[in-house]
């Protein structure tokens, strides 16, 4: 199969292969689009600053290198408070909507509770996004030109990773706000710097966690596992270890690389793009022999 196949192109996310894959290693990101619907601004209640607070900002710049390296690298176009790649299609608040809604909707969990739906109710700072109700076919639209287009490419290029290499990684690449990162320490004034997030062990492989884990410890950066962020939607969906699947999400302190309230790089995002680009590198390289069964020796 052809990775560099049409069904790849979209303009509601970006999609850099390498010349030739050459590890079973995809590598995406949800939440870095920065391009804001007119229509959608019209709605808000809130100006551009704050829905951009949602943003995984620069997030596809720290890993992207991943092409050269020798995986793909999927990147979301579209906001993440316009629509949530992280979220089962139809995690959604249904008070949300005015008109006929297409189906049922899925508004039992903690993060419909907290407004963070597949179309978010609020921005980063709590506050509504909306004016009023949202009209209802604005569901079936954000999915058709938003959420399935990405995910029709993501599984695409994992189905198509897996073909080839007889196993694949998914890192799903995210960052999160500092006054968030010392949620999950028992320390709470000591900086946790990065996240590994594998659903508790459901989702990847431990040999990889491991490896990434330790790969980040040396180079002086502080990581946890799992707190606060276990992963979302993308590693329960594309992680499945027993059909040698794997998905690690993996959360970086925004404050390592940029100012959160300029939404500006700092000189240091050159540092913390090196710093991904070596650990895609280790990670990547390590995979093949980690993850792929071997022969059983001759008896």
């Amino acid at each position: 199969m052809d990775l560099a196949a049409p069904l790849l192109e979209h303009e509601a996310f970006s999609c850099r292969r390498p010349e030739r894959q050459t590890l079973p290693v995809v590598v995406a990101s949800p939440h870095s689009g920065d391009i804001y619907p007119a229509d959608f601004l019209k709605l808000a209640a809130v100006p551009l600053a704050a829905l951009r607070r949602a943003e995984d900002a620069f997030v596809d710049e720290l890993f992207g290198e991943a092409p050269r390296l020798g995986m793909p690298l999927l990147a979301a176009r579209f906001p993440r408070s316009y629509v949530d790649a992280n979220r089962e299609p139809y995690e959604l608040d249904p008070g949300m909507f005015e008109g006929p809604l297409p189906r049922p909707l899925n508004h039992r969990t903690t993060r419909v509770a907290a407004g963070l739906g597949m179309i978010p109710r609020v921005a980063a700072s709590g506050e509504a996004i909306y004016r009023g109700r949202v009209p209802a076919g604005e569901i079936e639209r954000r999915l058709e030109t938003c959420w399935r287009p990405y995910h029709l490419a993501l599984s695409r290029l994992v189905e198509l990773t897996h073909d080839v290499f007889g196993t694949v990684l998914l890192i799903d690449a995210h960052s999160m706000p500092s006054s968030a990162s010392s949620m999950g320490s028992r320390d709470r004034d000591q900086r946790v710097d990065i996240v590994l997030g594998d659903n508790h062990g459901d989702a990847c492989s431990p040999l990889l966690v491991d490896l990434a884990e330790r790969w980040l410890d040396a180079q002086g950066l502080r990581v946890l596992r799992n707190q606060p962020y276990a992963g979302g939607f993308t590693t329960q969906r594309y992680g499945r270890p027993a059909a040698g699947r794997h998905a690690l999400q993996i959360e970086i302190n925004r404050a390592l690389y940029m100012d959160e309230a300029r939404h500006e790089k700092l000189p240091t995002a050159g540092v913390i793009r090196r710093l991904m680009t070596g650990l895609l590198d280790e990670i990547g390289r390590q995979s093949l022999e980690m993850l792929l069964p071997r022969p059983l020796a001759a008896e």
